[in-house]
């Protein structure tokens, strides 16, 4: 007994260690390698989004309204069909010499107030413009102010107990959420499609003049500019503006504008009447590897040639000179081609202070530049 029970301990050690050498080189046993898969566990896999997004349409929808515009034109030449408006502006045929051009678009009513937030290309030129809510009312509305370097517009119509809906802050935004448009496309009446935020921070489309957009899959037609873009929570994260189609429907490459933009802009229209942006007077162009190196630069570098400088403005005051490189703005260094700087600098106030950090004969330097309002005539 005392002899198996000496050689026990190896006998068992021995075959453990086989167990682990067959596991860890299963290829000696001659029957090929073993596949390895990693599986996610139950936890992992479960969905954290909600199956149906019922609840945020029902929560945003009834703030989305369809707007009817009409432009009379006084020649003989008929400038569409205007069937379906006649309902709400005319039930007669206007005389040949005045016929109408209609056109169509969305809104979404901000406030209790009965402020509509709309695309200012869907109401540019309009001599009538009709608000109509989900809910069957009408309402002729008036234009409160209009921005065309952001393509924002801003309604008023009166009626009470009116839909709202809640803005949502974007800067958290993350390519991948989900989001949802609501609009009136080809004026077939309210519809709801959804998709997922593709980009940020889009520019340099050559759309508007102040370019921030957020690039959206969500299938966005023609009717839907100035309709909603909400997140899965029902809360309004951009108004839809554009789209980038061959075809003139969608091809999921749509454009919001984000709705940090919309409430600036909004409270500038309705409070002043217009919006008023910083300005300091520079015209830039971006810094390209063959000029970056001219200057003794590093090809790689990032900046902001200033090709011109406005008379007695900002940055001619201030001490700025054509020539001088761009580097950094406010010590954020320039990254694009300057719509980020550009816009940087649009949403400071009239007489608050910028550092622009340049690069002048061989010499990096800062310089502080006290912004005024921008000029009507240089939008």
């Amino acid at each position: 007994m005392r002899i198996l029970s000496f050689l026990g301990w190896p006998i068992l050690t021995g075959i453990l260690a086989a167990i682990l050498i067959l596991q860890l080189k299963p290829e000696l046993l001659g029957s090929g390698p073993r596949v390895e898969i990693r599986e996610a566990g139950s936890s992992q896999t479960s969905q954290s989004g909600p199956f149906s997004y019922a609840d945020a349409v029902d929560q945003a929808a009834p703030a989305v309204v369809n707007i009817y515009t009409r432009r009379v034109n006084n020649n003989d030449e008929k400038q569409g069909d205007d069937s379906i408006y006649r309902h709400y502006f005319d039930s007669e045929n206007p005389p040949a010499s005045e016929q109408v051009h209609a056109s169509l678009g969305s809104g979404v009513i901000i406030n209790d107030q009965g402020y509509v937030v709309t695309n200012n290309h869907v109401i540019s030129g309009a001599d009538s413009i009709i608000v109509a809510l989900q809910d069957g009312r009408e309402a002729a509305a008036k234009i409160v102010g209009t921005d065309p370097p952001t393509d924002i517009a801003v309604l008023k119509i009166n009626l009470p107990d009116l839909p709202t809906v809640t803005l949502a802050p974007t800067g958290n935004l993350r390519v991948g959420d989900v989001v949802l448009a609501i609009g009136n496309p080809f004026g077939v009446g309210q519809a709801v499609t959804q998709g997922i935020i593709s980009a940020t921070d889009r520019n340099s489309l050559g759309l508007n003049t102040y370019e921030d957009f957020i690039q959206t899959d969500a299938a966005i037609n023609p009717g839907n500019s100035g309709g909603a873009l909400i997140d899965p929570t029902g809360n309004l994260v951009g108004i839809n503006t554009a789209i980038f189609s061959k075809s003139g429907g969608s091809e999921g490459i749509g454009f919001a504008i984000p709705s940090d933009l919309v409430k600036q802009v909004l409270q500038d229209l309705i409070e002043q009447g217009r919006v008023v942006r910083g300005w300091v007077g520079v015209e830039a162009q971006a810094l390209n590897p063959r000029l970056a190196e001219s200057f003794g630069l590093d090809q790689s570098q990032h900046g902001l040639i200033i090709a011109g400088i406005y008379r007695d403005s900002p940055a001619h005051e201030a001490g700025l000179r054509p020539g001088d490189i761009l580097l950094a703005f406010d010590g954020k260094p320039i990254t694009d081609a300057g719509h980020t700087t550009m816009n940087a600098i649009a949403r400071l106030k009239p007489g608050e202070k910028a550092s622009f950090t340049i690069y002048r004969d061989g010499e990096q330097m800062d310089i502080v530049v006290t912004t005024t309002e921008r000029p009507a005539e240089v939008n």
